[in-house]
């Protein structure tokens, strides 16, 4: 087993971005020179496809990704049919919410080894 010293990877993101942004996100990321694993995944609220991109990044490299993410991944409005309980008839209204954009967890990395 041996540490590359040339590659500190001393902090790791894990950006959950919905499917209409992942492919901006993922270019974005690529153009500033930073690699990520992707991951399908779903969300739990909606239901809906996401991606789970997994980024090592060394401590000048974090600026860099934040931005490519925040810039590639915006919010959007979507309206979800939800049924009104107080009618007697449960016909489902339109209810506004925001999807999209980033979430972005940032977890310090102890130990890095490359094989």
């Amino acid at each position: 087993m041996s540490k590359n010293k040339d590659q500190e990877i001393s902090r790791m993101f894990i950006a959950v971005i919905q499917a209409q942004d992942i492919d901006a996100a993922y270019s974005a990321l690529k153009a500033v020179g930073i690699s990520a694993t992707r991951l399908p995944s779903v969300g739990g609220f909606l239901g809906r496809r996401n991606a789970t991109l997994l980024l090592g990044l060394k401590p000048e490299d974090l600026d860099k990704a934040q931005t490519a993410l925040k810039d590639s991944c915006r919010q959007r409005i979507e309206y979800l049919a939800v049924p009104l309980e107080s009618a007697p008839l449960p016909l489902p209204t339109p209810t506004p919410i925001n999807v999209g954009g980033a979430n972005i967890f940032s977890i310090d990395i102890e130990h890095f080894e490359e094989f």
